[in-house]
């Protein structure tokens, strides 16, 4: 079996593009279950985000998939081939888990780190696998590849730190505060970052969130989105005693709140501490607000720094990331060769047992005086013995990490001991023989 991966992603195509090929609008089990129509499908998984769409495959004929995957792609989005292609980017085999790997590391994400990409390959294997289109290699697969995410996280500093501003007004409110869930938030302004910051604080679980805007309808839209409340534009300042978070991102071109609000609004507060990210450009605050006690102000350049400071020391983790992936890989490619020794493991032993009995059988007549406990034990012998010889080179067989290797040592036993004729009953038998995995399933054949 081989693995392949064919897929597109912000490194290779713009976001219009992207949003075209995105799975989740027509839902990744109609797009799994249209892909398991094609025969050389073995195990797929469909992973789409905002930032890619990609398509995971175990099996025989790389080549001969290419073909078919890259058809199925351009006609399930309704796409012309001549569009889609330039865009497109392919792998095989120990690129296709360097790739994953990397994407489950947050190594491969637009912001390198994020922690969110993990949760989202978890949720696309989770769905392909509850629905039997995966099997033991893409099962292996997977599963490595939340292994390795979990080892970059851990052992490197690749995902501490706030990388976008709205994060990073975020991580500041929760270093104030610590638990968000009993807070109240008011939001000025009904734009892209401020729906960006109310977004990333809602995730907290904030108690309140009011809106408001200059437009009361865009105030009520943005509210709707967030399960919040719209606020008239003319009741700002009868809110900002009530509130412990203000968020402002609007396009006036003089500050909106006074420092005199800011003090009337602290008074009956008794020294509750009063959050301010102030985004908007010019600043929507007063800046000399920030001199008061307890109110933490902080404006878009304050927040950009921090970003900066942040993508630098994460930046400096990347190569140590990449070290740890190739590490992964290498581990993974050795259970991957193994698997390709096993049809020729289980024909030597096969081949040998058989030789055995054979000679027991032919020795029966000389050995009727004995008695049936030390037939057994001749039995028990024998058959040690088979082990024992097979031992060492079934190991090392097995841990050969190189494929040519792999594939000279294979075929120079089948020769030596003409284990051609048994590569049948070798297929048959193989899964019998492997313990250390799940069963295998198919696209086509899978149980419901």
């Amino acid at each position: 079996m081989h693995f392949f991966l064919l897929g597109a992603s912000h490194h290779s195509a713009p976001i219009d593009l992207r949003e075209q090929i995105d799975f989740t609008r027509r839902g990744l089990s109609e797009a799994l279950e249209t892909l398991s129509q094609f025969p050389d499908i073995g195990e797929a998984v469909i992973l789409s985000t905002c930032n890619r769409s990609e398509i995971y495959i175990a099996c025989e004929n790389p080549q001969r998939v290419r073909e078919t995957v890259s058809s199925f792609m351009s006609t399930f989005h309704d796409m012309p081939d001549a569009k889609l292609a330039p865009h497109l980017y392919y792998r095989v085999d120990a690129d296709v888990a360097r790739h994953l790997f990397r994407v489950t590391s947050g190594l491969d994400s637009l912001v390198v780190g994020e922690p969110q990409i993990l949760g989202q390959v978890k949720e696309a294997f989770s769905v392909a696998s509850e629905q039997h289109y995966t099997g033991t290699f893409l099962n292996r697969l997977f599963d490595w590849s939340f292994t390795a995410g979990k080892r970059v996280r851990t052992e490197t500093g690749l995902g501490e730190g706030a990388v976008s501003v709205s994060y990073a007004a975020v991580s500041l409110a929760r270093k104030i505060f610590g638990d968000l869930s009993p807070l109240s938030v008011l939001v000025l302004g009904a734009g892209e970052m401020a729906e960006l910051t109310v977004n990333h604080l809602r995730s907290q679980r904030v108690k309140r969130i009011a809106v408001a805007n200059r437009t009361a309808a865009h105030a009520s839209n943005l509210a709707s989105k967030i399960n919040g409340v719209s606020v008239a534009w003319d009741k700002i300042t009868n809110e900002l005693p009530k509130v412990d978070i203000v968020v402002t991102a609007t396009g006036s071109t003089a500050p909106i709140i006074s420092k005199t609000d800011i003090e009337t609004a602290m008074r009956p507060r008794r020294d509750r501490p009063l959050f301010i990210i102030d985004i908007g450009v010019p600043r929507d605050v007063d800046a000399t607000s920030g001199e008061m006690e307890q109110v933490f102000l902080y404006n878009i350049d304050d927040l950009r720094s921090i970003v900066q400071e942040n993508l630098a020391r994460r930046q400096s983790q990347v190569d140590l990331g990449e070290l740890l992936v190739n590490a992964e890989v290498t581990k993974f490619m050795s259970w991957v060769n193994s698997r390709a020794a096993i049809p020729t493991v289980v024909a030597l032993r096969k081949k040998f047992d058989a030789i055995r009995l054979e000679e027991l059988d032919r020795l029966d007549t000389k050995l009727t005086d004995l008695s049936p406990e030390t037939r057994k034990k001749i039995e028990e012998i024998t058959r040690l013995l088979v082990e024992k010889l097979l031992s060492s080179p079934t190991e090392n067989l097995k841990a050969t990490t190189n494929e040519q290797t792999v594939t000279a040592y294979t075929d120079a036993l089948n020769e030596l001991f003409e284990l051609k004729n048994q590569d049948h009953a070798n297929k048959r038998d193989t899964a019998d023989t492997i313990t250390d995995d799940t069963t295998t399933s198919s696209l086509r054949g899978r149980e419901n």
